[in-house]
């Protein structure tokens, strides 16, 4: 029994039940899911790598899922590659995963970039230093890469 009563079994399909619950509402990478369950008060003696190997198994827990989506979403918010690479690295997908998700996603990161451009600043291109270097900040905030931020400048 653990000090709130209820037994390991209890314990574990708790736990069960949380993450599948937390997968119901958004992805998430198994990084991310056994941080969350881990701050759970019934953790205690459920063997969490074997709960998400079950969760992966039955294709309720992926970080290819979860990736697409992250980077779905993240560009949808005008945000460059940089700083998506950086962020799912952050929630513990591989390198491996991430540049394969990048590269599937298809998205055209100096238009991307250009557009992020023109709806924050419109679309003429400034000709003064001051003005331009504040543009290119704004871009290189967002993630984009000094080839993207050129492009959309120019």
């Amino acid at each position: 029994m653990s000090k709130l009563g209820f037994s390991k079994r209890d314990n574990a399909s708790r736990c069960k039940n949380s993450a599948i619950y937390s997968l119901a509402m958004r992805e998430h990478s198994r990084y991310e899911l056994k941080n969350k369950l881990l701050k759970k008060e019934y953790v205690d003696g459920v063997d969490l790598e074997k709960l998400l190997d079950e969760l992966e198994a039955s294709d309720y827990l992926s970080d290819k899922r979860f990736a697409e989506s992250f980077i779905r979403y993240r560009v949808s918010r005008g945000q460059g590659k940089i700083k998506i690479i950086a962020e799912l690295k952050q929630r513990g997908v591989k390198s491996s995963l991430i540049h394969a998700s990048i590269q599937e996603s298809d998205v055209d990161w100096f238009a991307l970039a250009r557009k992020i451009r023109e709806r924050k600043f419109g679309e003429i291109v400034p000709l003064e230093y001051k003005q331009k270097s504040k543009q290119m900040r704004f871009l290189l905030g967002r993630g984009f890469d000094s080839e993207m931020i050129r492009y959309a400048v120019e």
